[in-house]
């Protein structure tokens, strides 16, 4: 087999905390995080002349080494040893960009898993977890999905039960947010509040839907700019629309909703939409295997 084909799945963070300042410069997080089934298509072909190209649907993005993607390749064949291997990369986009959906990240992982198939799988599992995390802090949780709580830089990965049934509506606004901006707004002022991270695994574990989404928060929430269109806003819109808990993923600036009911989510779907740039509805996907 000299090409396949992979999902990308997007993730949303169900809370997020920031614990601490590393001496390293990153941030110790806490995080529980759930992938969804809103995705890219990611295809992958082998080359024997050791060249890495990538393309993909939208034109701004970058398709040299700048593209996680490309990265993820190269640092595959280095790990492997295989020392004339390169890759053409094809990346169909629908994760929106910039919105805290680890879009990019799934594309990074979804190439590393598509290479260890073509390659004989000379990886497991938690070999090609921690080579994504040479690459970025979101692709190691990326590599599987699932339902996880997340710790250090995001790399210490701990898989929990399957997130109970539910629809997720996820609206993402025409700005975006700078993460640096936010970490360093983080480190500037106390965070006043923090998620109850054991109370939501707790009820991931008993499956209590209602139990997760009292308790949902992301500490960035306090640390945003005021925007015309801003999250707090989209946040009150899926609450009106029968939500059962809304809050911004990862440092934004997308918004989700979480619930209980198909018919409800495909109606708050359409109210969102009238002003929002991109609105989708997913659902909870599972853990992957190699």
């Amino acid at each position: 087999m000299a090409d396949t084909t992979e999902k990308a799945f997007a993730k949303l963070n169900i809370s997020l905390d920031v614990t601490g300042r590393r001496p390293d410069g990153y941030h110790d997080m806490c995080m529980v995080m759930q992938s969804v089934t809103l995705c890219d298509d990611v295809s992958v072909s082998l080359r024997q002349d050791g060249a890495v190209h990538a393309g993909t649907n939208l034109r701004y993005l970058p398709c040299d080494d700048r593209n996680i993607a490309v990265k993820a390749a190269r640092a595959f064949f280095a790990a492997a040893g295989l020392k004339n291997a390169g890759a053409d990369i094809g990346i169909r986009k629908r994760v929106p960009v910039c919105a805290g959906m680890g879009g990019g990240s799934a594309d990074g992982a979804a190439v590393l898993r598509a290479l260890n198939r073509l390659c004989g799988k000379p990886f497991t599992l938690p070999e090609l977890e921690a080579l994504g995390a040479t690459l970025g802090s979101d692709i190691p949780f990326c590599v599987a999905g699932g339902t996880v709580l997340a710790t250090g830089r995001g790399e210490i990965l701990s898989p929990l039960p399957d997130f109970p049934d539910c629809r997720f509506v996820i609206a993402k606004p025409r700005f975006s947010v700078s993460t640096p901006v936010l970490f360093r707004k983080l480190d500037q002022s106390p965070i006043r509040c923090h998620p109850d991270t054991n109370g939501i695994v707790a009820s991931i574990r008993a499956g209590e839907l209602s139990g997760v989404c009292r308790r949902m928060y992301n500490v960035f929430e306090d640390a945003l700019p005021p925007k015309p269109d801003d999250v707090a806003v989209l946040k009150a819109k899926l609450l009106d629309c029968g939500a059962l808990g809304a809050m911004m993923t990862g440092t934004g600036s997308a918004v989700f909703g979480v619930f209980d009911s198909q018919r409800t989510a495909e109606r708050a779907r359409a109210v969102l939409a009238e002003s929002c740039g991109e609105v989708f509805l997913a659902r909870p996907r599972r853990r992957l295997e190699l």
